[in-house]
C-alpha cells in the first residue's frame, strides 16, 4: 500500500509551512503571510488552523495515486467532521480528474481512523473591519468589490500569488490595478509557494490536479484570527454550480468547490473552527446580471486578468475566450480592444463553450446557456469577427432561459448583508431583463 505521509508542519511568525512524502518523493508547499504574527496566536489553534492548511495544500499529491495518507502526530486534530469534509471535498473536486484518468472509484482515505474530538469554535477578537474580499483580479472580483462599495459594507481585499501562474510581483500588480481601484480599508496579501504543482508529475504518468477554492479558504483562517475578520467574502458565481458533463450517472463539474454546496459544507464546517463566515455575494446571480454590473463600472474593466495560462491573458485558452465574449457582448469596443488587443474570435474555437462537444471545457467558465447568450448579442450588436459571425448565423436564436436574469433567494450572506446587497441584485436583474426585452 502506497502512503503519502505528513512530515512536516512550521508556523513561523509570517508563513506556514508542510511537506509531505510518498515512496522517495518528498514535496514542500508555504503561504507567506505579509505583516502578520501567526505567533501572537494560542499555539493550539494556530497549530490546528496550520493542519487544516497543510491537509489542504498538499491534497494536490494525491494526483501520484496514493492508497492512504498517514498524518502522523497531527492525528490529535483529525476529527471525523474534518475527514469527512475532505473526503467529500476531493470527491468531487477531483470528478474531473477521475474522468480524464477513467479511474471512477479512486477516494484516498486516511490510514488512522478520525477519532479526535471537534473542539469549540475560536473565539476572534473583531478588528476594525469584519469583511475580508478574496480578489483574484477578474471580472467577478471587480463586480463583487464595487457591489460592497455600494452597499457600504466596509472591506480589506485579500490578493494571493501563486508559483504555479509565474512571477508573484506580476501576480501582485495585476491584483493590485483590479483591488486598488475599490474602496478597500487594506491590502492582505498571500504568496504560495508549492514544489509539486510545479514539478513534472508526467514523468510518473499522473495528471495534475488540485483543490485551489477550498485550500484558498483555510489558508485565509490564520490572517482571520490574527485581524479579526469575521466574514470571508467571494465572488462566486450561480453558473459554478453548473457541470461540464455527466459521467457514469455522476456530475463532473471543474467549478464544484466554487458552488452551492461547497460554499454551505466549506461555512459550515469553518463556523466550528473559528466564529469567521464565509460566502458569495454573487451566488444568487448568473453572469447576464455580473456583467449588467460591470457595464456600470467599464472604464475599470480593462484592469481585470482571468487567464490561468498567462496572466493578464493568454488569448488562445476557453477562459481567455470566454471573457472576450462576453466583454464584447456587453462592454463598449474600445473597451474590448483595451482588455485583449485582439479579436479572439478570430483565433480561438467556440463550440466546446457554446456546448457544441462532448463536454464544455474544465475551466472557469459560465455555462454553455450562458455563451450561447453572449453569442447573440455580441452578434447582434456587430462586434464579431467574419469566423464567429458565420457560427453565430448557423446557430438558431437562444431562448433565455429564465434562471439567467433572475435573483435566487439562495445565498449564504449573513443578514446584514443580504439586506444591503440583494436590493441590488434585484435592480441589477431588472435592468438586464428590460435591456433583454423580458
Amino acid at each position: 500500500m502506497r502512503v503519502l505521509r505528513l512530515t512536516e508542519i512550521i508556523v513561523g511568525r509570517d508563513f506556514i509551512t508542510c511537506s509531505c512524502a510518498l515512496d522517495d518523493l518528498r514535496f514542500h508547499a508555504t503561504v507567506w503571510y505579509e505583516d502578520v504574527d501567526l505567533t501572537a496566536l494560542d499555539r493550539e489553534l494556530a497549530e490546528r488552523l496550520a493542519f487544516h492548511v497543510a491537509l489542504f495544500q498538499l491534497n494536490a499529491v494525491c494526483s501520484l495515486r496514493p492508497d492512504a495518507i498517514d498524518v502522523g502526530p497531527w492525528a490529535r486534530f483529525l476529527t471525523p467532521e474534518l475527514r469527512t469534509l475532505w473526503r467529500t471535498v476531493f470527491q468531487h473536486v477531483w470528478a474531473q480528474w477521475r474522468f480524464e484518468q477513467r479511474d471512477p472509484d479512486y477516494l484516498p482515505d486516511f490510514a488512522s481512523p478520525a477519532t479526535a474530538p471537534a473542539p469549540a469554535p475560536a473565539r476572534v477578537v473583531p478588528g476594525p473591519t469584519e469583511l475580508l474580499a478574496f480578489c483574484g483580479g477578474g471580472k467577478d472580483s471587480l463586480v463583487a468589490l464595487r457591489l460592497l462599495e455600494r452597499a457600504q459594507l466596509p472591506f480589506a481585499t485579500l490578493g494571493y500569488a501563486h508559483s504555479i501562474y509565474g512571477n508573484a510581483a506580476h501576480q501582485h500588480a495585476l491584483l493590485d490595478r483590479v483591488a486598488g481601484a475599490t474602496a478597500r480599508t487594506r491590502a492582505e496579501r498571500q504568496w504560495i509557494v508549492d514544489d509539486f504543482l510545479d514539478a513534472p508529475v508526467h514523468l510518473h504518468d499522473a495528471r495534475m490536479h488540485a483543490a485551489e477554492t477550498p485550500a484558498s479558504v483555510f489558508a485565509a483562517l490564520p490572517l482571520a484570527a490574527v485581524r479579526g475578520y469575521r466574514g470571508l467574502v467571494v465572488a462566486h458565481e450561480a453558473s459554478a454550480n453548473a457541470a461540464n458533463l455527466v459521467w457514469q450517472g455522476e456530475p463532473v463539474n471543474h467549478q464544484w468547490g466554487k458552488g452551492w454546496e461547497a460554499e454551505r459544507l466549506l461555512d459550515t464546517y469553518v463556523q466550528s473552527l473559528l466564529d469567521v463566515r464565509y460566502f458569495s455575494i454573487l451566488a444568487p446571480i448568473h453572469d447576464e446580471v455580473i456583467f449588467e454590473l460591470l457595464a456600470r463600472d467599464a472604464p475599470l474593466a480593462a484592469l481585470t486578468h482571468s487567464c490561468n495560462v498567462q496572466k493578464p491573458w493568454c488569448g488562445a485558452c476557453p477562459k481567455c475566450a470566454y471573457v472576450w465574449l462576453q466583454f464584447a457582448a456587453h462592454l463598449p469596443r474600445e473597451v474590448v480592444e483595451q482588455t485583449f488587443g485582439a479579436d479572439l474570435g478570430e483565433r480561438n474555437d467556440f463550440r466546446a463553450l457554446l456546448g457544441l462537444t462532448e463536454h464544455t471545457p474544465f475551466e472557469c467558465v459560465g455555462s454553455a446557456p450562458e455563451a450561447q447568450l453572449a453569442l447573440a448579442l455580441a452578434h447582434r450588436r456587430g462586434g464579431l469577427g467574419p469566423r464567429l459571425a458565420a457560427l453565430a448565423a448557423m446557430l438558431p436564436p437562444p431562448e433565455i432561459p429564465h434562471e439567467l436574469i433572475e435573483v435566487l433567494e439562495r445565498h449564504g450572506m449573513p443578514p446584514h448583508v443580504a439586506a444591503r446587497v440583494m436590493p441590488l441584485l434585484r435592480e441589477a436583474a431588472a435592468a438586464a431583463a428590460r435591456r433583454l426585452g423580458l
